[in-house]
């Protein structure tokens, strides 16, 4: 081993001695590369290699390469870049090469490799790294466009890219981002030639030699993948990505026609067709074009356009009543409704035909329990309380047993102070199931304390706690205690925690806010908080070490407490605790003997 990694020192001298000749590198700095690259060089010739030994020889190589670009930009000096930098390089790459030899399946190994040789324009060693990582990792497709996008790109070679899409869709014979790719390039290279093509002419140059196929500069190679993909894959989201990408290219209307009739012949029953043939409505400009156009006839202008697409969405809605096609609908209208504008009477006419398709999607019992949402927000917003109200009992007629949507009702009803809130949380703890009612409970008790008398809120705490599922009641539980301890004082708090303990579960939040209504007092009593920790480490005590801390503070800062005490709670909670929590106790413990905690 030693002799290997003196012949790869030695290999080393003549680029140091040109880095120290040409004035780049001391002496001293010198030295210090080399004995730093002698401890790497043992590590990566050790027989168990490690990966981490090999990203740190190749970083720390990388990094030497970008100080000698420095330096040499700070004293100007460019030449002898063959005997320095080539030969870094070089032993960059040999290090990437028996690292992805060694761990083949490593993914991000290859693309730093990858990334280097783009950094360095090692365009002949990047082919070569390609063509060993896709033979590897053929079943990644995105390596495949990686590839074939460099050898399009940066080497300008839409032959060798087209041979990489094709073995690609070997491998992947319906994978849609690859035809998509595929699809663009050969786009772009039509697109290529029109442009050689055109200043050829315009330089009066003669194009016998070079064949410029008319079939190719009309992007038929293109059709030829879209019609083949097409077969294999179906949906509308490929079709409209393909066309997506033809539109960003100027000579393919006869391609976009074609994707169009395809798409508007196999899947006329789909939304995302209709939702795409209204917004393409959007996009089509005036039948009339003027050379000056007034702000007011842009308005007119955008206006006619909308109506257009709303026109498309209700022939959609009357060929395809489906709730995905209503969503697409109501959701075109309220993107229209949310643009910008200056104009007050776009922005009315838009809110109006929101509204006016929300009411159409509802008599046809096709609103879905998120749009109900939207529409209830929109007329609150809009100051429609009567509506609002109106909608929220549709909808939860509608959805019954939507705890969310019977909620969203409520607090439409509480936000407009209107007198049927009670008989309203009624009607909605009768149709919802008791599990999963905690958040109509919290909302019922926060509103009756605000607006009911305390015997009503009381009564209704004790009614929430039967009502609600026993890991739900805890919620309540906390609720009920502070509500208490702030509406009707300590004594009474203190008979209803005693109360509220004879039924489990408990949080330890329960326990600590009565610990902390103890503390609160004038004459705050060690007994009591005692009792209160005691209780609280039956339930937590085996899984929380701070509340066994807190305890034995308690014990060493109260005026009454007995820091004799603290060794029995030290041994109790050494038996309670659990795994690894008797560690963290203990460390917790000795920090808070010295003071630190």
């Amino acid at each position: 081993m030693a002799e290997r990694v003196e012949q790869r020192l030695e290999d080393r001298i003549p680029e140091l001695e040109q880095l120290e000749r040409v004035g780049l590198f001391t002496r001293k700095e010198i030295r210090a590369v080399l004995r730093k690259a002698s401890a790497l060089e043992y590590k990566i010739q050790r027989r168990a290699l490690r990966k981490e030994d090999f990203i740190n020889y190749i970083q720390y190589e990388v990094n030497l390469l970008e100080l000698i670009k420095k330096r040499r930009a700070r004293i100007g000096y460019s030449f002898k870049k063959d005997e320095i930098e080539y030969s870094i390089i070089h032993r960059v790459h040999s290090l990437f090469n028996r690292a992805t030899g060694k761990w083949k399946d490593d993914v991000q190994l290859w693309l730093s490799h990858v990334a280097f040789c783009k950094q360095w324009n090692a365009k002949h060693q990047l082919s070569k790294v390609f063509a060993t990582m896709l033979a590897i990792h053929s079943n990644k497709p995105e390596l495949w466009i990686m590839a074939a996008k460099w050898e399009m790109e940066t080497r300008l070679s839409s032959e060798s890219a087209r041979h990489l899409f094709l073995r690609a869709l070997r491998f992947h014979p319906e994978c849609p981002k690859l035809y998509q790719e595929y699809f663009r390039m050969e786009l772009m290279h039509a697109e290529k030639q029109r442009k050689e093509k055109k200043e050829f002419e315009q330089a009066k140059m003669d194009l016998g030699e070079f064949n410029y196929s008319e079939e190719i500069l009309n992007g038929e190679m293109a059709r030829i993948v879209y019609r083949d993909a097409s077969q294999k894959i179906k949906g509308v989201k490929f079709q409209l990505a393909v066309l997506s990408i033809a539109k960003l290219f100027d000579f393919t209307q006869d391609l976009q026609k074609e994707i169009l009739e395809s798409l508007q012949a196999r899947y006329a029953d789909d939304p995302l067709t209709w939702d795409y043939m209204a917004r393409r409505e959007l996009e089509l400009g005036p039948l009339q074009p003027t050379e000056h156009t007034t702000k007011q006839k842009k308005v007119s202008e955008m206006a006619q356009r909308e109506e257009r697409g709303c026109a498309v969405f209700d022939e959609a809605v009357r060929a395809v009543p489906t709730e995905d096609m209503w969503k697409c609908y109501i959701t075109f209208c309220l993107e229209r409704y949310n643009r910008k504008t200056n104009s007050e009477e776009l922005k009315q006419k838009r809110l109006e035909r929101t509204l006016n398709v929300f009411s159409k999607a509802h008599e046809s019992n096709l609103l879905s329990e998120a749009l109900y949402k939207q529409w209830l927000q929109l007329l609150l917003d809009c100051n429609h309380s009567e509506k609002a109200v109106e909608v929220a009992e549709a909808a939860t007629r509608h959805f019954s047993q939507s705890v969310e949507m019977w909620q969203l009702r409520l607090q439409v009803l509480i936000q407009l102070k209107r007198d049927d809130v009670t008989q309203c949380f009624e009607e909605a703890i009768k149709h919802v199931k008791s599990k999963g009612t905690l958040p109509l409970w919290t909302l019922w008790v926060e509103w009756s304390e605000g607006t009911n008398s305390k015997e009503d809120t009381e009564a209704l705490y004790q009614r929430s706690l039967h009502a609600t599922t026993p890991a739900e009641s805890v919620t309540m539980k906390e609720m009920y205690l502070d509500w208490t301890y702030r509406n009707c004082g300590y004594k009474k708090v203190k008979r209803l925690f005693t109360s509220l303990c004879e039924n489990r579960p408990f949080s330890l939040d329960f326990f600590r806010k009565m610990i902390q209504i103890e503390k609160e007092q004038e004459s705050c009593k060690m007994l009591h908080l005692r009792e209160y920790y005691e209780r609280a480490l039956r339930e937590f005590g085996s899984t929380n070490t701070d509340l066994w801390l807190d305890y034995i503070k308690e014990e060493l800062s109260h005026p009454q407490g007995k820091p004799e005490n603290c060794g029995s709670i030290h041994w109790r909670a050494m038996k309670m605790l659990q795994g690894d929590l008797v560690e963290d106790f203990v460390s917790k413990y000795t920090l808070l003997q010295t003071g630190h905690l």
